[in-house]
């Protein structure tokens, strides 16, 4: 099967553009935009990398296992890029916000980011 690779281009804050999300709750309807990412192992201890989005408007913050990158690179001989990472990252937010669970911090397991890797079929 060929390596499907989504390359860094563009600024960051691009990398994801704006999307909604609608609870399957209660309908209520969450407008997210993408800001950054970095390695919160040196800003708040934490072995992750982080990914900052805005949800109507208030910070939220995905911090993606830093193991499941090192599982990816053992088993697919490459690093996750950037961009990878912000669609893992907005693809739980969203699963998340469907469920109508807002919060300001979620930190996601190296089996759920594992999960996510599949589920998107990056490879």
């Amino acid at each position: 099967m060929p390596t499907t690779i989504i390359a860094n281009a563009g600024a960051m804050n691009q990398f994801i553009t704006a999307f909604a999300v609608e609870s399957k709750l209660t309908g209520q309807h969450y407008q997210c935009r993408f800001s950054h990412m970095w390695n919160a192992i040196s800003t708040r201890h934490a072995d992750t990398i982080d990914c900052k989005f805005f949800v109507e408007g208030r910070t939220t913050v995905v911090g993606l296992a830093h193991t499941a990158f090192i599982d990816f690179h053992a088993k697919h001989g490459r690093d996750l890029s950037d961009r990878e990472a912000s669609y893992i990252a907005a693809q739980y937010l969203a699963e998340r916000l469907e469920e109508e669970d807002e919060r300001a911090l979620y930190d996601v397991s190296q089996a759920e980011v594992q999960a996510l890797i599949a589920k998107l079929s990056i490879r």
